[in-house]
């Protein structure tokens, strides 16, 4: 019998040792983050959350206090808690495996951050229904698993989801297509969408996005 098709994250078995990350700046600057080895977890690089939030930093004034954020798939949690680190007002951290939701609770409780919501709940879902209650943020970190299409599905829901300046922080394992020249032609999932900053560190494209 076929089996079928998964709308849920999925994350391959990593080999090796142990991994972590560690958090780059504010009030709990090098706490470590364990990344869990049985969902073999890809955290964002410490480098590339250096250079994405000093380009947050630019764009938005460094106003961290005033900021809401969401992170919808939140595995290790290194997106949600470095903005909740540098003092955003709140973070909403999205995933939905057991797992990962327990380990993020746990570094939630050791750090006390009272500014960190997190909810075990299918990241489409929760994003379809929070725009639908008006809710809005004025930061959306988008860090899904390669090779699964989400970015594609998500990207176009954080349209309604955004505060006027808004921005999305999208991390994806290939370039995102956008069009070069004008024979080319931006995807529709992409359209509304332009890069502020882009770079690659290694196989992991990274992105400022922000509406037209």
């Amino acid at each position: 019998m076929q089996k079928k098709s998964s709308n849920k994250p999925s994350y391959p078995r990593r080999p090796g040792p142990p991994q972590q990350v560690r958090i780059i700046g504010g009030a709990w600057k090098r706490t470590p983050l364990p990344v869990l080895d049985a969902f073999g977890l890809r955290p964002t690089p410490d480098r590339v959350r250096e250079t994405v939030f000093n380009w947050i930093r630019h764009q938005l004034d460094g106003d961290w206090d005033s900021l809401d954020c969401l992170d919808l798939f939140a595995g290790s949690g290194a997106l949600g808690f470095e903005a909740a680190s540098r003092g955003v007002r709140s973070v909403t951290m999205i995933d939905t495996l057991g797992p990962v939701v327990r380990q993020l609770e746990t570094i939630k409780d050791k750090l006390k951050a009272d500014n960190v919501k997190i909810l075990r709940a299918d990241a489409l879902a929760v994003a379809r229904d929070l725009a639908q209650r008006g809710q809005r943020f004025d930061l959306i970190f988008l860090d899904p698993p390669y090779q699964q299409d989400f970015l594609s599905q998500a990207l176009p829901l954080c349209a309604s989801l955004l505060k006027e300046g808004g921005l999305v922080y999208a991390e994806s394992g290939a370039a995102l297509p956008f069009a070069e020249t004008e024979q080319d032609e931006t995807p529709a999932w992409l359209s509304g969408w332009q890069p502020v900053r882009g770079d690659k560190a290694g196989m992991v494209h990274f992105y400022l996005l922000k509406l037209h």
